[in-house]
């Protein structure tokens, strides 16, 4: 049986914005073979909630793709119950939110996929055990200052308008099973030359990383640990930050500001703005940027049909979205 939540998430989401117990954000991957899925699941989930671990964990035969929050007091005896769980998890790189408030999960979820991450591959000869190379912040600055070096953002569209690093090449969509071939089509003609992938936390482009090597390119990184752990070490290390904007993430912030630049444009007027909201009328619930002066003109809402529609009487509401 599985185990689950028995408290309403509107009571969780409302207890965590009151609880003032010290929380950090981490979110960490790892590639590796899981016997039974289900089993590991509810083995972590027990675990988990004992030291008061929320957010969004997905569990695959391929291995676990995990945003969480942790109280910090906690954070030790976290750590010793994942580097045991599996040797294949000892010594983890765990990444550190950059802008955190520790209201970023208010439930913990545990799925299990069939992938940690949807691809889309169906060749039986893809192995994910033969990926391309790390690149620390070091080797990435070094590397992505030669003219013959080609940087390839494997997010989405609207990750990539509100913060990516210089030169960066977007790949035109909003899915990453498309973004697999769709890169590999790109990058026909520079077969020879230093490709470095980069994401958020690295998953993404860890696979992608394979994905080019399976499909005959040689020389391709994947920058460690993506734009969270490259951020952090930077700051570390004094190194120079060649990231600008803000780092989407997938959490109730919805952000994490890297560097002071606004590099995007409110969807609604054009004037610069990288702050990505959900439109507050439910039956849309559209993710867009919005400026301060277009939230107050619109009421939270993405047009003015929706901004209407919030306004209706309740039972207007539901008669509408019946309709529909």
């Amino acid at each position: 049986m599985a185990l689950h939540n028995r408290v309403s998430r509107k009571e969780l989401k409302e207890r965590i914005l009151q609880d003032n117990t010290p929380r950090t954000t981490i979110s960490f991957y790892c590639y590796f073979k899981i016997a039974d899925p289900t089993q590991f699941r509810n083995h972590l989930y027990k675990s988990f909630s004992d030291i008061g671990v929320m957010g969004r964990i997905y569990i695959a035969e391929e291995g676990i793709n995990a945003q969480i929050s942790v109280p910090t007091e906690n954070l030790d005896t976290f750590k010793e119950f994942l580097y045991e769980t599996d040797t294949a998890l000892n010594n983890l790189r765990l990444n550190i939110a950059v802008d955190d408030d520790g209201k970023s999960f208010y439930v913990l979820d545990i799925k299990v996929r069939n992938k940690i991450v949807a691809d889309g591959i169906e060749d039986a000869d893809f192995d994910m055990a033969n990926r391309g190379r790390y690149a620390d912040a070091e080797t990435f600055n070094k590397l992505s200052s030669d003219p013959e070096t080609i940087i390839i953002d494997m997010r989405n569209h609207y990750e990539f308008e509100v913060g990516h690093f210089e030169n960066a090449i977007e790949v035109p969509s909003d899915t990453f099973r498309e973004q697999l071939p769709m890169a590999v089509d790109m990058m026909q003609e520079h077969k020879d030359k230093n490709i470095i992938m980069y994401c958020t936390g690295g998953i993404r482009c860890e696979k992608a990383s394979a994905y080019m090597l399976h499909k005959g390119f040689k020389n391709v990184f994947h920058l460690e640990g993506g734009i969270i752990n490259y951020v952090n070490r930077v700051k570390e290390s004094g190194l120079e930050n060649k990231f600008h904007g803000k780092n989407f993430v997938f959490d109730q912030r919805l952000g994490e500001r890297v560097t002071e630049e606004i590099i995007a444009k409110c969807h609604q007027c054009g004037k610069p703005a990288d702050t990505h909201v959900n439109c507050v009328n439910d039956a849309c619930h559209l993710l867009f940027i919005q400026c301060e002066d277009c939230a107050k003109e619109f009421d939270g809402c993405c047009s003015n049909d929706c901004k209407d529609f919030i306004h209706l009487p309740t039972d207007q509401q539901k008669g509408a979205a019946q309709r529909h």
